[in-house]
């Protein structure tokens, strides 16, 4: 995951979005996603698709809340809140959001 995750820090910093992201991992249910942010970038607010787990792989990332903020380094790790978030990163940094993806009965 080290040499994607310099790619994907590289296309990010050449993308107008700042962002890049590659699945690392996709199974029936679950989904791991590599995203790499430009420092001062975000990911806007949003709601994740099932119960989440977020991890800094490097650089330093704020994940917030209107409630509550989390400030991760690299090997720290959160479970992401079943309620509106946004994600900034304070530096380049590369992280990997695993989701389990709920199916409908």
């Amino acid at each position: 995951m080290r040499v994607v995750g310099k790619e994907l820090l590289v296309q990010a910093a050449s993308a107008a979005s700042g962002r890049a992201a590659r699945t690392a991992v996709a199974v029936p249910g679950l989904r791991a996603t590599l995203i790499a942010l430009v420092g001062g970038r975000e990911l806007a607010e949003h709601r994740a698709p099932g119960a989440a787990t977020l991890q800094c792989l490097a650089g330093r990332v704020t994940l917030s809340t209107d409630e509550r903020s989390w400030v991760l380094d690299p090997d720290e790790l959160v479970d992401i809140p079943d309620r509106l978030h946004r994600l900034t990163a304070e530096t380049d940094a590369l992280v990997l959001l695993t989701v389990r993806l709920d199916r409908p009965d």
